[in-house]
């Protein structure tokens, strides 16, 4: 009985420690050539924590828009770029907080809690879809606020903040931005909409689940 007890264990570690290609591996990149941008922000007096206000604020606008977006689909192209400018103003507060020596605790809880904040006011049109249940977008919430936590607990126990994925921030808006490019073309969704979600469901948990792993082997 201990031997396949040991080899499941052996698995399930091998499991955890799967390299799994997200669009996180992207953010270097993507930070580069933000660089401009952010200097000249910095020249004009912008703050990191308001750029994450701003984050949060234009996320309200964007699960407005989606709402206009199921009556009208022109509107889901403006989320669609809303999202790109979003992933631009999550990006820009933590280059523009380290580089320029403005990192602070009030500023690491404003982000934690802006990036919470954000999602769930994106997400929470979709419980208007037709074929949606509120239900499976309230699991999809708490899920991605369980999967956050399981990140910040990293920092909290003193190794290091967890991003493991994958369904991430970046990729699950990557998820959001194709629907909102889907609706916008006026393509008919219903019939993959469950699918996705529950792909999307399982993703969570296992990133979650990976991202513990992690913090507990960092200790």
């Amino acid at each position: 009985m201990t031997t396949p007890l040991i080899n499941r264990c052996r698995f399930l570690k091998l499991f955890a420690n799967m390299k799994v290609p997200t669009t996180y591996d992207l953010k270097p990149a993507f930070q580069r050539l933000l660089t401009p941008a952010m200097e000249t922000l910095r020249r004009w007096g912008v703050t990191p924590n308001g750029l994450t206000w701003m984050a949060i604020a234009l996320s309200a606008g964007l699960g407005a828009a989606f709402v206009q977006g199921l009556s009208d689909p022109r509107w889901c192209w403006a989320v669609v770029l809303g999202l790109l400018v979003r992933m631009m103003l999550n990006a820009l507060d933590g280059m523009m907080a380290r580089e320029h020596g403005m990192t602070s605790k009030s500023g690491a809880v404003l982000n934690e809690l802006g990036d919470v904040v954000s999602d769930a006011l994106v997400m929470w049109p979709l419980a208007l879809m037709p074929g949606m249940h509120a239900g499976w977008v309230g699991a999809l919430l708490w899920l991605s606020v369980v999967n956050e936590y399981a990140g910040v607990l990293g920092s909290s126990l003193g190794t290091q903040r967890r991003y493991e994925g994958p369904m991430g921030k970046s990729d699950r808006t990557l998820v959001w931005g194709v629907l909102c490019i889907s609706l916008g073309l006026g393509l008919n969704v219903t019939a993959v909409l469950m699918p996705v979600v529950y792909g999307v469901l399982a993703c969570l948990g296992w990133s979650t689940w990976r991202r513990i792993q992690k913090t507990i082997s960092d200790e």
